[in-house]
């Protein structure tokens, strides 16, 4: 059985910071189905057009009938363990700070049999699996198993928190204590086991709503960020970019306009300065520290979570401002996993359909409840995907998109 994760000590400051280290990262090209897969937390193999045979690792053509049809298609979970291996030794560097490491033969339910990592509460050969695709610290796919049914602190598990960014132990900066779904989020980090909450307000003089449900939160301490000062954020980065483990940013910016206004162009500067330049502010302040304490014991720098509008991804006229702003934001995203990768801190992109807030008031429901985006967000750190998407909207935009791009645009922009 896993044993519970510890309360880490306080770090010794002149014990030297562990260099990051990764696993391998080489895949062909077809191989990213499956990180595809992995990012939004499917579990997706190659299955033949022709004859209907799942077929692991991916190929070029189907190993039954040589068919070249074999785009990647949800399968069944389950699987059988045939046999295990305890590895103590490795030349891989990355491996080589992880002994023991628990590996073996899982025969799928849906056919092909793979070398998976294996939980540490899988029981021996014969027992059956549930098996998931994972994005490990290089971000590329690949195959875990764990038990059927949930064990007591399975969470805690030494591979699985490779795998993921577990809230547990670890420090967490929101850095828009003003933005609706801030009180849900510090709520749902601290029932995850965050052990610091810091929150972000610029101008703290101007009293808000969620001041006092915030300094009502055992553990949430909220501190002066302004994502519009470059010197807020660097001395903000001085005082706890050592400390913190996770970072959320939910810095937002609404305000309706068309593009034929006249003050179009004022207010598109505005929300792009709160932010796509609040976010490069962040990560150039951030980006750096939480890279270098990617191996940083137990509770190391995992993840960034930028929190979007799914209007990033098709652009509503009605929020046009808005909708081009978190593009950029995606944009940027990627830009910024690029970089944090080498550390082997994941960036995850919380994509959510229209809140249910005063600036979406004139936009008919489905909207996303805060804390439901809260549940998701946790719920993605838990899982370590890159993609989430909250609501019914974003979800809705998410399939069309892969399905007809075109037609989501003409759709939306009606």
């Amino acid at each position: 059985m896993t044993e519970p994760l510890p309360k880490p000590n306080r770090k010794n400051p002149l014990v030297r910071t562990r260099q990051p280290l990764l696993p391998p990262a080489s895949r062909s090209h077809k191989a990213h189905g499956l990180t595809l897969a992995a990012a939004a937390g499917r579990f997706m193999l190659q299955c033949c057009g022709e004859c209907g045979q799942y077929t692991y690792p991916a190929r070029e053509a189907c190993p039954n009938c040589l068919s070249a049809d074999l785009p990647f298609k949800d399968a069944p979970t389950g699987g059988v363990l045939l046999s295990e291996t305890r590895i103590e030794v490795t030349g891989d560097p990355y491996f080589r700070e992880h002994m023991p490491w628990r590996t073996g033969l899982v025969r799928l339910d849906c056919g092909p049999s793979a070398v998976v990592h294996l939980h540490g509460d899988c029981g021996g050969p014969g027992s059956q699996l549930s098996l998931s695709l994972q994005l490990d610290r290089v971000g590329q796919a690949v195959l875990f198993a764990r038990p059927v049914s949930e064990t007591p602190d399975m969470e805690d598990d030494p591979q699985w928190r490779e795998m993921t960014a577990d809230p547990k132990y670890r420090r967490v900066l929101i850095t828009d204590g003003r933005s609706p779904v801030a009180v849900a989020l510090a709520i749902a980090l601290k029932k995850a086991g965050a052990a610091k909450v810091f929150v972000g307000v610029a101008d703290r003089w101007k009293p808000f709503e969620e001041q006092k449900a915030l300094e009502a939160i055992e553990g949430v301490e909220i501190v002066d960020l302004d994502l519009t000062s470059e010197r807020s954020i660097q001395e903000l980065a001085m005082d706890i970019g050592a400390k913190v483990e996770i970072l959320i940013n939910t810095a937002d910016h609404v305000r309706p306009t068309h593009l034929f206004n006249a003050g179009a162009i004022n207010t598109a500067r505005e929300a792009m300065d709160h932010t796509a330049m609040g976010l490069m502010r962040l990560a150039q302040a951030f980006g750096p520290v939480m890279r270098s304490r990617g191996a940083d014991g137990k509770t190391g720098a995992v993840a960034w979570v930028n929190v979007l509008s799914v209007h990033g991804l098709s652009n509503v006229p009605q929020f046009g401002v808005h909708s081009a702003a978190h593009a950029a934001c995606l944009s940027l995203s990627q830009w910024l996993r690029s970089e944090l990768r080498q550390g082997g801190v994941r960036v995850i992109n919380a994509f959510t359909g229209p809140l249910d807030t005063e600036w979406f008031q004139t936009v008919p429901p489905p909207k996303v409840a805060p804390k439901v985006l809260a549940d998701a967000i946790m719920d993605g750190l838990k899982r370590g995907l890159e993609d989430i998407y909250v609501g019914d909207v974003a979800k809705d935009i998410e399939a069309r998109l892969f399905d007809n791009p075109k037609a989501v645009e003409r759709e939306v922009g009606q």
